[in-house]
């Protein structure tokens, strides 16, 4: 594939996974769509109990397993209560601020298998009616879910079907510029799950061939802190986790580059992997850069806490205003996939 083909491919993908509602707790449909894809390649996926999948793809060197890993899960809410002028009140899923989804269109699913569009707005959402509000805090005292039916009371919105317990997903609203940003909710994680997905489709038509025993993982609860749990039962030697870059602060990274992580809240990451994604970067010629994210941790932290005994990493591309309205470049895209590629068919 050439450049073109390999972004088209990479976006075409992104459009598929964010167009499929998957906050973590509700992320089978997502799961199912990776391991179809995958079945199309030629490939014999398995979804774990879990939800999780897992595809192995051929390697000469069975000694030295190598686990790609990227999550599905996306951040989300969880209705918490059915308000008395017939809005929701929510629960997060994920670490997110309030901030950030004010105004945001939703989507509700039911329990019964419904679904509903709604919006994010304050309670105070007039300026006619209410004032100035610009010191209110934002929270999920001061915002709410307005459904989009003829509701305003909480009996009717409960005559719908809505109940506490239910599941609402932002809207991604994917764009690419013509200067090759792209802006979407939920490139943590779905861009790196559409690089690895690519990796696949090229590995599956022969234009990279592993030289390492390769799984594929594609994870759900990251978001919540116990997507790859599971995974240390894997007989691999090296785990790295393909999840977003941080920008912005004293961070170096860009979005047209490839983010390696050195440190995030869960401690260093293994020195000589992290030294060996450095060099592989270097002798490409990939743009990246080198940093730590105080306030992250990663499915290949995860998988080491539940007692995976392998050396492990973290790479991705640059994600500016993560856990926002998030944006990445073309570029970033393909610097990863260019270092996955590498890590499965190159020695170090």
């Amino acid at each position: 594939m050439e450049i073109m083909d390999r972004q088209e491919s990479i976006l075409r993908d992104l459009e598929a996974l964010t167009g499929i509602p998957s906050p973590t707790g509700m992320t089978g449909a997502c799961s199912a769509y990776v391991a179809e894809a995958l079945r199309g390649m030629g490939f014999s996926p398995r979804i774990t109990r879990k939800g999780t999948v897992l595809c192995t793809v051929s390697g000469e060197r069975e000694d030295r397993g190598l686990l790609l890993c990227a999550h599905l899960d996306t951040l989300g809410m969880v209705v918490r209560a059915v308000k008395p002028n017939g809005c929701l009140r929510y629960t997060k899923l994920g670490g997110w601020n309030d901030n950030a989804v004010e105004n945001e269109n939703v989507r509700i699913h039911t329990r019964s298998g419904k679904t509903y569009t709604g919006t994010v707005q304050s309670v105070h959402a007039s300026r006619h009616v209410w004032g100035d509000t610009t010191e209110d805090k934002r929270s999920d005292e001061s915002l709410e879910i307005v459904v989009d039916e003829e509701t305003w009371s909480r009996e009717a919105t409960e005559a719908l079907g809505i109940r506490p317990g239910d599941m609402v997903s932002f809207e991604p609203r994917l764009t690419v510029t013509p200067s090759g940003f792209v802006k979407c909710r939920f490139l943590d994680d779905k861009a790196s799950a559409a690089v690895l997905l690519t990796l696949a489709r090229r590995i599956a038509a022969g234009v990279v061939t592993p030289l390492r025993r390769t799984v594929l993982a594609f994870t759900v609860y990251e978001e919540i802190g116990h997507g790859a749990s599971a995974l240390y039962q894997e007989p691999v030697e090296d785990i790295v986790a393909l999840d977003m870059g941080c920008v912005g602060d004293d961070l170096t990274c860009r979005e047209n580059q490839v983010s390696i992580c050195a440190k995030d809240a869960s401690g260093p990451y293994d020195w000589d992997l992290t030294n060996e994604l450095i060099a592989r970067a270097r002798r490409l010629g990939i743009p990246y850069a080198v940093d730590i994210y105080p306030r992250y941790s990663s499915d290949a932290s995860t998988a080491l806490r539940a007692g995976l005994d392998a050396r492990f990493a973290c790479f991705g591309q640059g994600v500016y205003a993560s856990h926002g309205y998030e944006r990445t470049h073309v570029k970033g895209l393909l610097a990863a996939l260019a270092l996955a590629e590498d890590l499965t068919a190159a020695e170090a």
